[in-house]
């Protein structure tokens, strides 16, 4: 199948607008592109329970973001639809922040670096250094691929599936869609080899208007050298900072309170809901691995990322929604099949116990 013109001209927006963190991430597939009169503006978004839960913001200029959003969202409202701003960041949050037509919930935080001053941060921290000479002394070595080589390229098919393996989780979609071999164009690929082996692999997708790099998807196979993900990390921060790059982070870390800028409270139904996740969804989703991971290689600061959405109250109804968004409208499919994954793990372990037993 054939890239669509509504690909290439989103592509081209984000390559001039593009300003929030996932920004680039609206090329991926499954996502449906509202495009302004303008001509100047993009937004991708799901359907999801009536409401359309767009990823990140709005892509376009500065000084047209709030008209941009009231066009959209009375163009859903006409469609008996409301609207989430997924992933939303400090330039919308800006706009919303005391409506009382909209509300916000924290999703998490999201570290950052400047890579420039990435060196001296290694230099300062002896246990980062350590960790990287690990994979050097097991052989690990980083390279960056070129978009021909890297596009559908099978060794990194088969590291992205043994990846997949250590999930919880089926594949989910949307804002952290996994399938994007196919669609390279403007990114970056470093590549972390062992044992003639494609050990792990990095993705960086540009965020054109900040002069930075989001690093969306680091895939690793389950018996990667330890240090791999982190050296590969390294190189490419390096490299960014060596090429006057100004901006790079790691993404959200969801449920993340590392980015609490001001007093802000999530409704108290969420915060129970949340808390639980965290407590008893480990099994699916790592959120405290994910977690230290960042913050074990010294971000200069966080930043907070919301969902925002335009009721004025922030509903369960809208909170299913983006679950349903993650899974393809497919969420109880999904997570009965996670709970069959983890299931299946469990009976294993239960297995090699008695094994080892008797």
């Amino acid at each position: 199948m054939g890239i669509s013109p509504n690909y290439n001209r989103a592509r081209e927006l984000v390559l001039e607008h593009g300003w929030n963190t996932t920004c680039f991430q609206i090329v991926n597939p499954g996502l449906k592109y509202w495009f302004g009169e303008d001509g100047e503006s993009v937004i991708a978004y799901v359907r999801s329970n009536g409401v359309r839960v767009v990823a990140g913001a709005p892509v376009c200029p500065k000084e047209t973001l709030k008209r941009v959003a009231e066009v959209f969202e009375g163009e859903a409202a006409d469609s008996n639809e409301s609207v989430c701003y997924f992933g939303a960041e400090g330039r919308l949050d800006a706009i919303y922040r005391n409506s009382l037509t909209h509300s916000r919930v924290s999703l998490g935080g999201q570290p950052v670096w400047h890579p420039e001053r990435w060196g001296g941060i290694v230099e300062s921290k002896g246990s980062l250094r350590a960790q990287f000479n690990r994979a050097r002394n097991k052989g690990v070595t980083i390279t960056e691929w070129g978009i021909e080589k890297a596009t559908n390229n099978a060794r990194l098919r088969e590291c992205l599936e043994a990846w997949f393996t250590l999930k919880g989780l089926p594949p989910l979609h949307f804002v952290i869609e996994p399938e994007t071999l196919g669609r390279l164009e403007n990114r970056r690929i470093f590549v972390a080899e062992h044992d003639s082996r494609v050990a792990a692999f990095l993705i960086l997708s540009p965020i054109p208007t900040r002069k930075g790099w989001l690093t969306e998807q680091f895939p690793h196979r389950p018996e990667a050298p330890n240090g791999t993900v982190e050296l590969m990390m390294d190189q490419a921060i390096r490299r960014l900072g060596e090429e006057g790059y100004e901006y790079v982070t790691l993404g959200i870390s969801p449920l993340s309170k590392r980015a609490e800028l001001e007093r802000f409270d999530n409704p108290a139904w969420l915060r129970l809901m949340l808390a639980w996740m965290r407590k008893h969804g480990q099994r699916f989703y790592n959120f405290d691995g994910l977690d230290q991971f960042k913050s074990k290689l010294l971000p200069e600061y966080w930043e907070p990322v919301y969902a925002i959405s335009n009721e004025p109250s922030f509903s369960g109804r809208t909170m299913w929604a983006i679950a349903s968004a993650f899974a393809e409208n497919r969420p109880f499919s999904v997570f009965g099949r996670g709970l069959f994954r983890a299931f299946r793990t469990e009976m294993g372990n239960v297995g090699n116990w008695f094994k080892r037993r008797f």
